[in-house]
């Protein structure tokens, strides 16, 4: 029943972690990709533990050290207008054989891509496939009229996936009344191991270092009614960020001032897809369920996803997807419904509801470190290869 070869559109996180995961289990990969190269996009990301198992048992951890990974030492909540902390959620007290990363998206992105060609996945580049069809040999129309076919299609391709098309129809984006600017900066404030953030009354801003501390990455979330386009790459002018936040100082504002060149981000929600896996075809990652960020699972998620669509299908072939969908499912919707009630939390204003919930997190990163960081359980401690066997 183990299938023969594999097509993955789409050379992101996902994609290359499922090309990985097949390959090395014997199975032809070619991987297309409508980029003309694999080249340095986007900024940081964070590896979390549940991320961190799938790297470790494809071999991998050790190289995120190598490409300048720093270990996380705590999350830290501060309110815009004080400089002390708030609450520290402190992560060296994850259990042992758990750890938690912040590195650049393109660092990752080369690791993957080299472990790829190490176990001879073929990449196909600058390649956009304009439709798919699902049946007992799935196949690929391209945008120049040729086609592709194989035993498994992976669509990996993002929120915009033809695959996702294919199998569910279009659906409609609705914008969140938010939107995030991403940017990077040289660590000139000191910036320690640890992401912060940093909450104001309709905005917030994450920070954390990157490539060994020299630099730092900066997501800045601010609401508004008027409308942004979807995607992260769309470039603002730097004046804009400074005028969403302008007021704030201490770390938080010296940064925002430090920016040169943003990427403005208009956040959109999708619905999980209904159907992710049919004739030969399955999602994984964005193209199945987009998220929004503030729980920094994205690049998670989609290397859970890619371990367990692997995995399923190299024990019961390409009859097994319906299992797939049926284990990841309820536990991508479990963690996009927590990171929706984040943005709430982060953009609370001045008021008695602010006081509480602020009063809470203090308390609880005084009092009781181990229970907040405990909270946390469902999802660091998720260990997706462990539930499946190797």
């Amino acid at each position: 029943m183990q299938i023969r070869n594999a097509l993955v559109v789409g050379a992101g996180i996902g994609g290359l972690t499922a090309a990985i995961a097949l390959a090395r289990r014997g199975v032809a990969v070619t991987v297309l990709e409508q980029a003309p190269a694999i080249r340095e996009v986007g900024a940081g990301l964070q590896v979390s533990p549940n991320g961190l198992f799938v790297l470790r048992a494809l071999g991998l951890e050790k190289r995120l050290q190598e490409r300048g990974a720093v270990r996380g030492r705590a999350v830290v909540m501060r309110s815009f207008d004080r400089e002390e902390d708030l609450a520290r959620l402190d992560l060296t007290l994850l259990p042992t054989g758990q750890a938690y990363f912040f590195m650049h998206r393109a660092d990752l992105v080369d690791v993957l891509a080299r472990a790829a060609r190490e176990h001879n996945v073929t990449f196909e580049m600058g390649v956009q496939v304009r439709d798919v069809q699902t049946g007992d040999m799935p196949e690929l129309t391209l945008t120049d009229g040729t086609t592709r076919r194989a035993e498994l299609i992976v669509g990996a391709d993002g929120i915009h996936s033809r695959a996702r098309i294919a199998l569910n129809g279009a659906d409609d984006a609705a914008f969140t009344g938010q939107v995030a600017w991403r940017a990077t900066v040289a660590n000139r404030f000191g910036h320690g191991n640890h992401a912060m953030v940093t909450m104001g009354a309709g905005r917030h801003l994450v920070s954390y270092p990157l490539r060994g501390g020299d630099m730092v990455n900066l997501v800045a979330v601010e609401e508004r009614k008027s409308w942004a386009a979807e995607g992260w790459n769309h470039a603002d002018d730097p004046a804009n960020l400074r005028a969403a936040f302008a007021g704030w100082g201490g770390i938080a504002g010296e940064m925002i001032d430090a920016v040169e060149a943003p990427t403005l981000w208009g956040l959109h929600r999708h619905p999980v897809a209904e159907v992710w896996q049919q004739g030969g075809v399955a999602l994984l990652g964005d193209a199945a369920h987009p998220t929004l960020p503030f729980l920094a699972q994205g690049a998670n998620m989609a290397m859970e996803d890619a371990w367990a669509l692997a995995d399923t299908v190299l024990r019961g072939g390409v009859a097994a997807l319906p299992a797939y969908q049926a284990m990841r499912k309820p536990r991508v919707i479990k963690v996009i419904k927590a990171a929706e009630g984040n943005a709430w939390r982060f953009h609370l204003k001045p008021g008695p509801v602010r006081f509480a919930a602020h009063s809470v997190i203090r308390l609880g990163g005084r009092f009781a470190p181990k229970r907040m960081l405990g909270a946390f359980d469902w999802l660091y401690g998720f260990d997706v290869t462990a539930r499946t066997p190797r």
